[in-house]
């Protein structure tokens, strides 16, 4: 029998591996300065990335539930690998379009099926605390570029830029393969100790899953496009604060260049803890009670950053947004389950996932446009609240049709307990 922790830190080791490309400005400045390319050609490789991050993942959704986790694990371990040795390669002939097509096409496909080869895994192996499981495991994506920056900064005045990425690439590699090698299921109707007693007890309460549903049926559900909305606007707003906190502390707070950019630097600090904080809070509270608390939290905050004069409550703001933002990515996968069932987890996870990848566009661009439309950034951040209000609204309807479902379920289910 395998121990259900080492499952979860082999987890860990995927998503600190893959969470690296959070890590990409650190190169960023180093290429345009050795190769000449432009920052707007240069940042369009961590783009790329991104956008097949969310394609792999719904494309090989169901490769990770047909083949299991070690296999998707060690395909992603490859993709991830050879994206990151490819981008030494391009660099070392000059080859911008080769750049993308190794770090962004190759490296963004050893993203999305990296992401999601754990997910299913985790949630039955931890049916006790599946949000506080795949938490741990998203948030090493959330930390990993508070790991991986330094390293990078190191090696590049070390072995330079090209050596850098070949070293990274064969690291990454045998981390991730390793680690995909212990990943499987539990066996048939396990359960952790003393889990089914302290259900009879009456100790622990589980709420039985809405349905248990394919992804080719759950994409034909109102609520597949509900979570997909909430993760797409969650995302999209936390991606355009994220994209613009240093020039928009400068501007709304007066803070210096480099307090900005210390800002930034702690910013990733709060989304990995809000990953696995959020997350552990969902098995109590509930998905749809988090997620409500989500919006609520951002509606505030967005409302309230424009006004605020003082550094210190600027940044306490924009860090409780960022938990809120990573909480999001840590706890839909858990969600995902309670509404869909663990039938195909990562399947459906994946389709979700396509969320990120538009928003990741969207994003930095809707910023950047309200910013040179409005003149403000408080213009682009009372637009954002009304965005959370929205969302709000989804996760309102949601939570409605999940009571009508669960009601369904019970009245199919009893139907002589409905009649009397």
């Amino acid at each position: 029998m395998k121990n259900r922790w080492l499952i979860a830190a082999c987890a860990v080791g995927i998503h600190i591996s893959i969470g690296s490309v959070y890590a990409w400005s650190v190169v960023t400045k180093p290429i345009m300065a050795e190769f000449g390319w432009s920052l707007k050609a240069v940042s369009f490789t961590f783009s790329i990335a991104i956008i097949f991050l969310g394609l792999s993942a719904a494309f090989f959704g169901h490769f990770v539930e047909k083949k299991g986790p070690r296999k998707s694990g060690s395909l992603a371990a490859i993709f991830f690998g050879l994206g990151l040795a490819g981008a030494g390669l391009a660099l070392h002939i000059k080859s911008l379009p080769l750049l993308y097509l190794t770090y962004g096409v190759l490296g963004g496909c050893g993203l999305g099926t990296g992401y999601i080869t754990p997910v299913s895994t985790l949630i039955k192996w931890f049916p006790d605390k599946r949000g506080m499981a795949t938490g741990m495991a998203i948030m090493g994506f959330g930390f990993a570029a508070l790991i991986a920056g330094p390293i990078m900064q190191k090696l590049i005045g070390s072995v330079g830029l090209v050596n850098m990425f070949f070293i990274l690439g064969g690291a990454y590699f045998l981390l991730m393969f390793a680690s995909s090698q212990y990943l499987s299921p539990p066996p048939e109707s396990w359960s952790p100790a003393g889990f089914h007693e302290k259900i009879q007890s009456g100790k622990k309460k589980i709420k039985i899953d809405l349905a248990n549903l394919t992804a080719n049926e759950a994409v034909k559900t109102v609520r597949f496009y509900f979570l997909w909305l909430m993760l797409f606007i969650n995302v999209t707003c936390g991606i355009a604060v994220i994209s613009v906190a240093s020039p928009m502390a400068q501007e709304i707070v007066k803070m210096t260049p480099m307090a900005a950019a210390a800002m930034v630097g702690l910013m990733g600090l709060f989304n990995g803890l809000g990953r696995i904080g959020w997350s552990s809070v969902s098995d109590h509270l509930g998905r749809p009670a988090v997620w409500v608390t989500f919006f609520v939290i951002q509606i505030a905050a967005f409302m309230f950053l424009p006004t605020i004069t003082e550094a210190i409550l600027f940044q306490v703001v924009i860090f409780l947004i960022l938990t809120c933002y990573g909480g999001g990515f840590a706890s839909v996968p858990a969600y995902i389950s309670d509404v869909f069932g663990t039938k195909q987890v990562s399947a459906i996870h994946g389709y979700i996932l396509t969320a990120w990848s538009a928003a990741g566009l969207a994003g930095p661009m809707f910023a950047s446009w309200v910013r040179e439309t409005t003149n403000s950034y408080s213009g682009t951040l009372r637009i954002f609240a009304g965005l959370f209000g929205v969302a709000l609204i989804i996760s309102l309807l949601m939570i409605a049709d999940m009571k009508r479902l669960r009601k369904k379920n019970i009245m199919v289910e009893q139907p002589e307990a409905v009649t009397a």
